[in-house]
């Protein structure tokens, strides 16, 4: 293991040489896989709880109509938009940058680094507010909202949009806190966050017991409840000592080059759950065709992304810390395998469900509905979109991998190769007036185009340690 040395020029007049912190260590030196594991199971619990708060959300909405129904759907393309740009692609700017300090031994550095996201964190929220707030209703005209789904729609994201900022900057110190390897805290206050959001959303939009019925306006009050409350315990979280690494309000800790480093891994990741919802807007237009028993039973089966991308995702960011403290303290060789360990977990993981439900789709596919035509869509999707699910875990997790080494452009380039794949295929099979069948295959060649891709791109891609940062004075 190489542990770097500050620089002639900006050394401190007497110390120690830097030296990786006692969690860092931890990361560098444990066994990998069961690393990971320690390191994934926070987070799965607490990714299945954001899934479950989806989930009862939707029945609690479904319960106030068909308005309010459609109205929530029209703005949740852009919540889960600032859901996925703050957690998973700035977010793992934040913690790979946070990281490759921390193996680097720069407490210093990581916290400014903190500092600095806090800031990009409050900087994109108060965009999100805006655009919200200020685009929202046009937006919503724009996907086909009319009449009273396009009034809950409107009255739905002027609540939301300050849950929004809470996103931001909740997501923001949660990245933090995951790129000094502490999974634990931020995923027992996403667990708080998620029962509050339950209980506060579904009194106030149903009016239950003393409260008021708010309808989709309680809602988005659960949200900024919950959301509110997880940024103000982050924020303790990290106000608190912790191995000499605290967040610390200094204005001249905001340096160019530390938001560099953020901005050049999370700034570019940005694209890609832009690519990723454009993708499924192709699909979902292509399914259409075929009318509103086989949406359903796309929607049906597409929900199930709902527990593979936590699974998925869990892995990843676990690799996350990992692979940036490995590379902060010169191990390349013990990232690039922390790196493909965390890929072919999570490919395995994805792949033993994909088999499952490409051999008995009817275990998930019974659960939502039992109407006939629905039904056998959701399970001719699953019989062929199953086998894309490894690939779509391999690709996903080498996606975060990829964050901690600070090399981001071949896994955004396969993001986009998996939209170019739905794009011309789309429009080929449309040409041809192709049967149903051939659309969900589509789905499953596109998410071997995005795993198959990312593990080419990590293959070619020279990983390296950074040359020797300054030590920030924060």
């Amino acid at each position: 293991m190489r542990v770097q040395q500050p620089s002639a020029r900006h050394a401190p007049p007497a110390g120690p040489a830097l030296r990786p912190s006692a969690s860092a260590s931890a990361l560098l030196t444990g066994p990998i896989l069961p690393t990971l594991a320690r390191l994934a199971a926070p987070n799965a619990i607490a990714m299945l709880a954001s899934s479950a708060v989806a989930i009862a959300e939707t029945a609690y909405v479904g319960r106030m109509g068909v308005a309010s129904l459609a109205g929530v759907a029209l703005a949740l393309p852009l919540l889960m938009l600032m859901q996925m740009m703050s957690a998973g692609a700035m977010g793992g700017g934040v913690s790979a940058a946070i990281a490759r300090a921390n193996g680097a031994g720069d407490s210093a550095r990581v916290e400014a680094l903190a500092l600095c996201a806090l800031a990009i964190g409050a900087a994109a929220g108060a965009a999100g507010v805006i655009l919200f707030l200020g685009f929202g209703p046009m937006i919503f005209r724009g996907l086909g909202g009319e009449g009273a789904a396009l009034h809950e729609a409107v009255a739905y994201s002027r609540t939301i949009a300050f849950a929004v900022a809470m996103i931001w900057l909740s997501n923001s110190m949660a990245s933090i806190l995951r790129g000094l390897g502490r999974m634990t805290a931020p995923a027992t206050v996403i667990l708080i966050a998620c029962g509050l959001q339950i209980m506060v959303g579904g009194a106030l939009g149903l009016g239950l017991g003393p409260f008021p019925r708010l309808g989709v306006v309680g809602v988005g009050l659960g949200q900024v409840t919950a959301f509110t409350t997880a940024a103000a315990a982050m924020l303790f979280l990290l106000r608190r000592p912790s191995e000499g690494v605290r967040l610390r309000f200094n204005r001249a800790a905001l340096r160019a080059d530390l938001f560099a480093d953020i901005l050049r891994v999370g700034g570019v990741a940005c694209l890609s759950p832009l690519f990723s919802v454009a993708a499924m807007l192709v699909i979902t237009a292509l399914v259409a065709r075929f009318g509103t028993e086989a949406l359903a039973g796309y929607g049906i089966g597409a929900r199930l992304e709902f527990l593979l991308i936590p699974l998925a995702f869990s892995i990843g960011v676990a690799s996350v810390p990992m692979v940036g403290v490995a590379i902060g303290a010169g191990a390349v060789q013990r990232a690039r395998r922390v790196a493909w360990i965390a890929g072919a977990s999570a490919a395995g993981l994805l792949g033993v469900v994909g088999v499952v439900l490409m051999a008995w789709p009817a275990l998930w596919a019974g659960v939502f509905t039992d109407d006939s035509g629905a039904r056998a869509a959701a399970e001719l999707y699953l019989r062929f979109a199953g086998f894309g699910f490894p690939f779509f875990g391999l690709g996903l997790c080498l996606y975060f991998a990829s964050q901690g080494a600070g090399k981001i452009i071949g896994p955004i380039a396969a993001q986009f190769l998996r939209l170019v794949v739905v794009a011309l295929g789309g429009a080929a099979l449309t040409l041809w007036a192709a049967p149903l069948w051939s659309v969900f295959l589509l789905v499953a060649l596109s998410m071997a185009a995005l795993g198959l891709g990312t593990a080419l791109a990590v293959r070619l891609t020279p990983w390296s340690a950074p040359a020797t940062a300054a030590p920030a004075r924060a």
